[in-house]
């Protein structure tokens, strides 16, 4: 049996023992890295988008990822439809803190600097968002973008590349040619210059004026969006013609922060944010991919000609949207995304020496 003695020395050495864990115990967990006490990073991000729509849904999936992959330290607000501030004053709300973060897209700041047009649709270039992804990515392009984002106190954390727009036409679309006289709404900026230059007279209107402009004979045809979202649109109802895969315009959305919100974020709450965007932008490509393939054939069915540019035209067009660049870049901002792009065109095989 254990003695008197023995029982006092044993009660002892275990209160000594419990001493020391709970001690250590208090200096590790004063020495611990902040963020794993779960640092808070709460966001404001607006977007053009509605939550009905494809778009919509993707970043209702990003957002939900973010905060799940963060246990919840990160915290969004997402408003849709942009019902804080009208679309194109997004980016200038999160720059100036009503917002913390803008998904809307780079293409809404041209009138600010040029160079927002060769990170918001760079027209002609790439043939597939993968290829356009690859240069934001591989060739140079996040930084490159980035440095016109911070210069506007902004921060570029992802694109989302959605793919080629296609034409919808009362007149055949099938190839370069049928463009003489080609009467189309078009998004005012650099387009309407390519246009005009392979002969098309682009008519610069409100989105919600196509439909009943090709109904009464106004324009011949539009650029609207892509294929599935014409059909959505209802011009097709209207309009016998398309082209698909489409070639002109292949517009990138993106998340983009507030650079001191962002730069005051710890850096697993960034990594988390972008690798998020990465796998929202692969889903994009691929449920757009799907969806346009889709349409396609049921257009195809209900006897709307659908023609594919030949790769001759497809270059005549792109040696248009290449000079247009040089007219349109006018910044130096501009001019270093323009060679950046070149630079990355030509290593694909897009662009010729």
């Amino acid at each position: 049996m254990m003695t008197e003695f023995q029982s006092y020395l044993r009660e002892r050495t275990m209160k000594k023992l419990l001493g020391t864990l709970c001690a250590l115990a208090l200096t590790t967990a004063a020495t611990a890295p902040a963020f794993a006490a779960g640092e808070k990073t709460k966001l404001r991000i607006q977007t053009h988008y509605a939550p009905e729509t494809t778009s919509g849904k993707l970043l209702t999936e990003y957002v939900d990822n973010i905060q799940t992959m963060s246990n919840g330290e990160i915290e969004v607000e997402m408003f849709y439809s942009s019902s804080v501030v009208k679309s194109v004053e997004t980016f200038d709300a999160a720059a100036t803190g009503i917002l913390d973060c803008d998904a809307t897209g780079g293409a809404y700041q041209t009138g600010k600097n040029p160079a927002f047009q060769f990170v918001g649709d760079i027209m002609g270039g790439y043939a597939t968002p993968v290829q356009q992804l690859s240069w934001l990515y591989y060739g140079g392009g996040r930084e490159a973008a980035n440095e016109l984002y911070n210069k506007y106190d902004m921060q570029l954390v992802g694109w989302i590349v959605y793919g080629q727009e296609s034409f919808a036409s009362t007149k055949p679309i099938a190839k370069i040619s049928d463009l003489k006289d080609w009467k189309f709404r078009s998004p005012p900026g650099m387009e309407t210059k390519i246009f005009e230059k392979l002969g098309a007279k682009p008519i610069v209107m409100d989105f919600t004026e196509i439909f009943t402009a090709l109904e009464t004979g106004i324009i011949d045809g539009a650029d609207a969006s892509g294929l599935a979202n014409n059909v959505g649109l209802g011009l097709y109802d209207i309009a016998k013609y398309a082209n698909f895969p489409g070639f002109h315009s292949m517009p990138s959305d993106h998340i983009a922060c507030n650079k001191e919100v962002w730069e005051a974020m710890p850096e697993h709450h960034k990594r988390i944010m972008e690798i998020a965007i990465g796998d929202i932008a692969l889903k994009s490509a691929l449920s757009f991919e799907k969806q346009n393939a889709e349409a396609a054939a049921m257009l195809a069915e209900k006897g709307i000609q659908i023609d594919a540019w030949s790769a001759t035209d497809l270059q005549t067009f792109r040696n248009a949207a290449q000079a247009a660049w040089g007219d349109f870049a006018t910044t130096p901002e501009a001019k270093a995304l323009v060679k950046s792009h070149i630079s990355y065109l030509k290593q694909l095989g897009l662009v010729k020496e």
